[in-house]
């Protein structure tokens, strides 16, 4: 059950009552009066049915309430999240967006371009309770980006390092692969190549809702910022929420003259400097798909 800040005493037990946690109203004010009036907790709370009324009194005063597990990993989106913390219990997921979406503010001195907080909801496991708003949810997800950031000393270039970070986090799952996936975008960044990161296309068209599932050749064509094969450099901003390790490959990319990498069909890829060199792995890793 849920017990609002700023319910009395006698709307407390009134609830629990209502609720058929307790069996008298009476009793359980009077219980609470004769015990120097400690202040009850709102929250949400769980009680069993055998719990008695001094045992329900405790818990309200120590603030024993129920906690929702909101696990967001590496790369989630806001959409993402948002569906997270609906399928949590902790409210709708349009609530969280329109949050994410407008609430800038909250990481306007790290990244005042910004138009969403897109990048900068720290993928973590987090604890809330259904009386913590949306923007109480978002804010300590951003307070987990603060932290991680003055870890590894993400500091200048953020939104750079952050928009970067997040298609390195969906280009990879393999970690040590991130360095060398950072240094493809330095190196076409470099020579004014576009980035040709198909999860920005994906994302461009999530933006719009028109994501069918899967790309095809006709999306490399859809008009949007977003999309790094109609438009050189970085896309206007994050495409998901990175983790560490790919925030400081954005940081710290390794050093390569490659500017192409595909799938080795086994999670992690191939990497190669030349166009012709590109092609015979792509060429690869379909001969490994088709023996799969």
């Amino acid at each position: 059950m849920l017990l609002h800040p700023g319910y009395s005493t006698r709307r407390i037990a009134s609830e629990l009552k209502s609720a058929g946690v307790i069996r008298s109203t009476d009793a359980f004010i009077l219980w609470h009066y004769l015990h120097r009036r400690r202040s009850l907790k709102a929250g949400e709370y769980l009680f069993e049915r055998d719990v008695n009324a001094v045992e329900v009194h405790r818990r309200l005063v120590h603030g024993d309430v129920y906690v929702h597990t909101v696990v967001v990993p590496e790369g989630y989106n806001i959409f993402d999240i948002a569906q997270a913390i609906q399928d949590a219990g902790l409210g709708s997921s349009q609530d969280f967006l329109n949050v994410a979406t407008t609430d800038t503010a909250l990481i306007s001195d790290l990244a005042p371009q910004a138009k969403t907080l897109e990048g900068y909801l720290f993928p973590n496991t987090y604890e809330f309770t259904r009386t913590q708003t949306m923007q109480e949810i978002a804010a300590a997800m951003v307070k987990q980006f603060r932290q991680v950031a003055r870890e590894i000393g993400l500091s200048t270039d953020v939104e750079k390092s952050v928009t970067l970070a997040s298609i390195i986090e969906k280009e990879t799952a393999a970690p040590e692969e991130r360095p060398q996936v950072a240094s493809v975008y330095y190196n076409r960044m470099a020579a004014q190549i576009p980035l040709q990161a198909d999860p920005s296309v994906i994302y461009a068209e999530l933006l719009q809702g028109n994501y069918s599932g899967a790309l095809h050749h006709a999306d490399m064509e859809f008009k949007s910022a977003y999309n790094t094969y109609a438009h050189a450099g970085l896309p206007p901003g994050p495409i998901g929420n990175p983790g560490r390790t790919s925030l400081e490959a954005a940081m710290h990319p390794a050093n390569t003259d490659y500017f192409y990498f595909v799938s080795n069909g086994n999670g992690h890829h191939r990497f190669a400097h030349s166009l012709e060199e590109h092609n015979r792995n792509v060429a690869a890793y379909r001969k490994a798909m088709i023996s799969k």
